[in-house]
């Protein structure tokens, strides 16, 4: 026995030390940050038994296989795309040579490269405040699709409001309606087969977001497609922060009332939604979908932009929108998210925003449904409140938007959290909205949030037993991950 315990030890630890080399390699040329990679590196050096299965499932920040699909994809329509992205919109497009003056030009232009989409007019953006608002909304739209559903959610239930919008699917595929649904195989891990079997049964195309070609994919903690949309018929769309769940109805008694934001989307924006959806579709079928491009502006006439971000984009573009739109304010800059662990970059934009004397807010739940973030909202705010920035604690249940305010200029609503897994490895999408109208009604929901928030200041933090103020200076080395 002992002669074979040794040769077991003898044969895996050169190998996992192997296996360490070759991955550490592999973090020193594909990890996004310097930080990222010495970690990576020094663990995959000293601890490999552990590091290694961590690494594969947590380290790698590239998508390889995603921006291959896209090249292929380009590949295929790319005279299409030319099409889809240009001509539907015609004098919709906004072009940032119209601004007034400098700095607004700048900024469109910013704003239009990091989503490789153009502004467009004619858009109507109406705020959804809470799931009831959000799920009348939905089985509405649902209930009146004539040509097409495209639905997209990182997390689906087989509970009751699930059942409901699996209901309104199965009538709508009946009539006639081509159906299309993708889910997130780890935010989805709950849902039934019995659920996806009936669905199929009436006819809706269903597959998971990530493992359409690759069975690993549904094992990666990293890559999570964490986008909630849903298109109907081209005309009509939603986007925001609810999943499809009882507990975003406030149905969870540990997290309620749920305080969440989505948005429904009429105009050429929706186009944006159509193509992000589109390229995850094609991802896992290879199949490109027929939908209507027809850009059909509403009377509203909102600006808005859709900006889909990645771990597949050549650049850092959620972080870099956020980081953007901060430096861009002048009087307030009011962030809500559940999850805020900022990188460098956008500490260092905040700290400098509320340096000038921009009213600088963020606004967070003083309970999670993490352990990790019971202890998060406080480890940075020496640094954070010392330059100015306001943070908020939001009392009244579990908050889960992710919006922001800057100015009367700019508003957003979307799936991206203020962290590095939204900024660089999940696949997020954004609706920014350049209307004054709209930034008004983001106002009033905010102050309405903060009437029922507590401010925090570093006394708050210093105040707490060492144990905590322990537990929160640990919970930042988890921030790469978290």
């Amino acid at each position: 026995m002992d002669g074979i315990l040794g040769w077991i030890v003898g044969i895996s630890v050169p190998f996992f030390f192997g296996l360490g080399l070759l991955s550490a390699l592999d973090a020193i040329m594909k990890a996004r940050t310097a930080q990222g990679a010495t970690a990576w590196v020094l663990a995959l050096l000293t601890v490999p038994f552990i590091s290694v299965p961590a690494y594969w499932l947590l380290g790698r920040s590239k998508f390889a296989a995603y921006d291959a699909a896209l090249r292929e994809f380009n590949s295929k329509i790319d005279e299409q795309i030319d099409d889809l992205r240009k001509t539907p919109l015609g004098d919709l497009m906004v072009e940032p040579e119209e601004a007034e003056d400098e700095r607004t030009r700048g900024e469109l232009l910013a704003f239009q490269r990091l989503a490789t989409q153009p502004f467009t007019r004619g858009n109507h953006v109406r705020l959804l405040i809470d799931g009831e608002d959000k799920f009348d909304a939905l089985l509405d739209g649902l209930d009146r699709a004539e040509k097409y559903i495209l639905i997209q959610y990182y997390t689906i239930r087989d509970d009751e409001i699930g059942t409901q919008v699996q209901e309104r699917l199965v009538a709508a595929a009946e009539r006639g309606v081509r159906i299309y649904l993708l889910y997130d195989e780890v935010g989805s891990h709950q849902l039934s087969s019995g659920y996806l079997k009936t669905l199929r049964a009436a006819g809706v195309e269903a597959s998971g977001c990530i493992s359409g070609r690759s069975w690993l994919g549904r094992f990666r903690l990293n890559f999570r497609n964490h986008r909630k949309i849903v298109v109907v018929d081209g005309r009509l769309a939603y986007v925001g922060g609810l999943n499809v769940g009882d507990e975003y109805l406030g149905r969870n008694p540990k997290l309620s009332p749920w305080r969440d934001t989505h948005a429904t989307v009429e105009g050429p924006a929706i186009l944006g939604l159509q193509y992000s959806f589109l390229r995850d579709w094609y991802y896992g079928s290879e199949e490109i979908l027929d939908l209507d491009w027809t850009a059909q502006p509403h009377a509203a006439d909102q600006r808005a932009l859709i900006l889909a971000s990645g771990p597949a984009d050549e650049t850092e573009t959620c972080g870099l929108l956020y980081t953007h739109a901060i430096e861009s304010a002048e009087k307030r800059a009011w962030i809500a998210s559940p999850y805020f662990v900022p990188d460098g970059r956008v500490l260092g934009a905040l700290q400098l925003a509320a340096m000038r004397g921009v009213d600088v807010r963020v606004l967070m739940p003083r309970e999670s449904d993490s352990i990790f973030f019971k202890y998060v909202p406080y480890t940075y705010l020496p640094e954070i409140t010392r330059a100015g920035v306001k943070v908020f604690l939001y009392e009244k249940g579990f908050m889960h938007q992710k919006v922001m305010l800057v100015d009367d200029d700019y508003a957003a609503v979307g799936t991206a959290n203020f962290d590095n897994r939204s900024f660089r490895l999940n696949f997020e999408v954004t609706c920014l909205v350049n209307d004054q109208a709209f930034c008004q009604k983001m106002a009033a929901m905010l102050e309405e949030d903060f009437s029922h928030a507590s401010e925090v200041t570093e006394q708050d933090l210093e105040d707490q037993s060492f144990a905590f103020r322990l537990a929160a200076r640990s919970a930042r080395l988890f921030a790469p991950v978290l």
